[in-house]
């Protein structure tokens, strides 16, 4: 069967998919270079699992970059399957789907691992109880003083309070008993200095 040496409407669509797919994500990939995206956190939540604390467990499947290299991918191996092989309309259509399917998958998987390798910085401070540092600044009786505690492989300083509302002078090893509102430590005597 000998093909036609112009476009068929199912490679007009195809070639229209790869255009507009792959503008959108060399526009989108230009503004994040300049720093100017800023939809670069919006999301379509669409096939997103929610636990019941709130936070994302699952892939974000159809997030801007996937979609546009859905309509990329589609375009581009539906257009070759088309044109370059003996491919019928329904081979190359399935071609195309599965192409720009996996595509989606995988960009999604990309950005699901990314953004577990992200870090908020942030501490819960009752990580904290339990784990032994020593007093910066005195802690006065029944006063405020700070203590430096290792969380994470990082020094952190506390205001603390002694649980018996004894003096305890800097240097002293203290472990942390519970955290108060204000992420005040009530500290004792570690173990080590106890009589």
């Amino acid at each position: 069967m000998n093909r036609p040496p112009f476009f068929t409407s199912l490679d007009l669509v195809f070639l229209i998919s790869a255009l507009l797919g792959g503008i959108l994500f060399l526009l989108r990939l230009v503004l994040q270079f300049l720093g100017t995206d800023h939809g670069a956190d919006v999301h379509t939540d669409l096939a997103a699992d929610h636990d019941i604390s709130g936070h994302d467990s699952g892939m974000k499947l159809l997030s801007f970059q996937g979609m546009t290299g859905f309509f990329l991918m589609f375009g581009l191996v539906g257009l070759s399957l088309s044109m370059q092989s003996p491919a019928g309309p329904i081979l190359s259509i399935l071609g195309a789907f599965a192409a720009g399917f996996l595509t989606l998958v995988l960009i999604g998987y990309i950005t699901f691992m990314m953004t577990h390798l992200q870090s908020s910085g942030t501490v819960d401070t009752r990580e904290a109880v339990g784990q032994e540092g020593s007093v910066y600044l005195t802690i006065p009786t029944g006063g405020t003083g700070k203590v430096q505690l290792t969380i994470h492989d990082r020094m952190r300083f506390y205001d603390a309070v002694s649980e018996g509302h004894e003096s305890l002078k800097t240097g002293e090893r203290v472990q942390v008993v519970r955290v108060t509102g204000g992420n005040v430590m009530v500290v004792k005597k570690a173990i080590s200095y106890q009589s």
